[in-house]
């Protein structure tokens, strides 16, 4: 194997040497600073990345807080419409029970008084059927020949008593 052939050793020695430090020469002056400067860029990129989600983050944030605001602001004049819907309500709930309070007072009133007509025009014709009866029976039983106007003064008479 030629690798091992001590006789040229020195050979390969020195053109491991120039191969090695071309090499990092090459390295040195062209690879390594591009590849730095692409470190560099990309380091710069993911910091400026990082301060616009930063950015981001605090306009989210404060987006969140003036949403959350302006909704229990929302659900507060919510709050107070109900209620005050609900007392709109009630009061017209209260107007309405009283005026068909009132309208059933009258309305049973008028009803009594109808009542009461019918039982005044009904008993007037029990007075008068009654007294027919009366003097029917009367006659009847040979007590002569006694007269309607007589039996409904007799009627009145005991009424008055």
């Amino acid at each position: 194997m030629p690798q091992l052939d001590f006789s040229v050793f020195p050979s390969q020695l020195f053109w491991l040497a120039v191969s090695f430090f071309t090499m990092l020469f090459v390295m040195s002056k062209f690879i390594i600073p591009k590849t730095a400067e692409m470190i560099d860029l990309r380091k710069a990129k993911i910091d400026d990345d990082l301060e616009k989600a930063d950015e981001i983050k605090q306009h989210v944030e404060e987006t969140l807080e003036k949403y959350n605001k302006a909704l229990q602001e929302a659900n507060a004049k919510a709050s107070l419409s109900l209620q005050k819907t609900k007392e709109e309500l009630n009061e017209t709930i209260n107007r309405r029970q009283a005026e068909l309070t009132s309208k059933l007072k009258s309305e049973i009133a008028a009803g009594e008084k109808k009542i009461a007509t019918a039982k005044n025009k009904a008993m007037v014709k029990v007075e008068e059927a009654s007294t027919e009866l009366a003097v029917d029976l009367l006659n009847k039983l040979g007590f002569g020949r006694i007269k309607v106007e007589d039996a409904a003064n007799a009627l009145e008479a005991l009424k008055k008593e």
